[in-house]
């Protein structure tokens, strides 16, 4: 089969929540392109992604529902990615255009990443496009009224936290930090934080750019709080 008989794979960034963060190009190719996927939602709910660009979804779009598991099992990972890299591939097959709608920014920390990157190892010729956006740390950043960075500021970004070093280290060598996923290790970052005199300086991000976030700026007086999964941690650690 030859590139001009497959169609193209679109990976279009769609932020964090509010649909008018959505570039215009890539709303564009949500409107424009006959099929379109994106991440399944957990425990029979709408995702994320899809709840975003559902205002101009057409009934007569082809909607692909994609699973990507929360788990850390690389085997399981790869079967989900491999079962849906062929569940797009066969419009892909057929000539039609597939955009695959990706919460925050596809190049960021996305699920795409994966499905382009297995459909890339399995067809060779598949033309893939992506749209960038606004990502999780830039509107978490907007939320709060604040930089993410100015002048020299270094920037580490800790997708998860495995090890408490992990952190010590990234507020012993940088004057920015952001956590993700930090609803499963509050407690733990809270007192790392108080020993390193930043509570005053840190801030929680729920949901982020979302019509429901919530944020919380000071955490000295938060020492318990109760966090969703969608929720990231900024610490401004300049010393200067």
């Amino acid at each position: 089969m030859n590139q001009s008989e497959i169609g193209t794979l679109y990976g279009i960034s769609v932020g964090t929540g509010d649909p008018e963060l959505i570039t215009i190009k890539g709303l564009r190719l949500i409107k424009n392109t006959t099929v379109i996927a994106f991440p399944e939602g957990i425990n029979n709910r709408i995702g994320v992604a899809e709840k975003i660009i559902a205002q101009w979804l057409q009934p007569s779009q082809i909607k692909v529902s994609l699973k990507f598991p929360y788990v850390k099992d690389q085997t399981v990972l790869e079967e989900a990615w491999h079962k849906s890299a062929e569940k797009v591939w066969q419009y892909l097959a057929q000539g039609q255009d597939v955009a695959f709608a990706c919460e925050g920014d596809v190049s960021f920390y996305s699920s795409f990443t994966h499905l382009a990157r297995t459909i890339k190892q399995l067809y060779p010729n598949v033309k893939i496009v992506t749209i960038p956006g606004v990502c999780s740390p830039v509107a978490a950043a907007s939320d709060l009224g604040l930089p993410l960075t100015v002048n020299r500021q270094r920037l580490t970004i800790l997708p998860a936290l495995d090890r408490v070093e992990e952190l010590e280290l990234a507020l012993n060598t940088a004057e920015v930090v952001v956590l993700f996923k930090v609803n499963s290790v509050y407690q733990k970052v809270w007192h790392i934080l108080q020993q390193f005199n930043l509570l005053e300086s840190s801030y929680i991000v729920e949901k982020a750019g979302s019509g429901d976030r919530a944020f919380y700026q000071n955490l000295t007086q938060y020492p318990d709080l109760k966090l969703s999964y969608f929720s990231l941690l900024v610490v401004n650690c300049d010393r200067v």
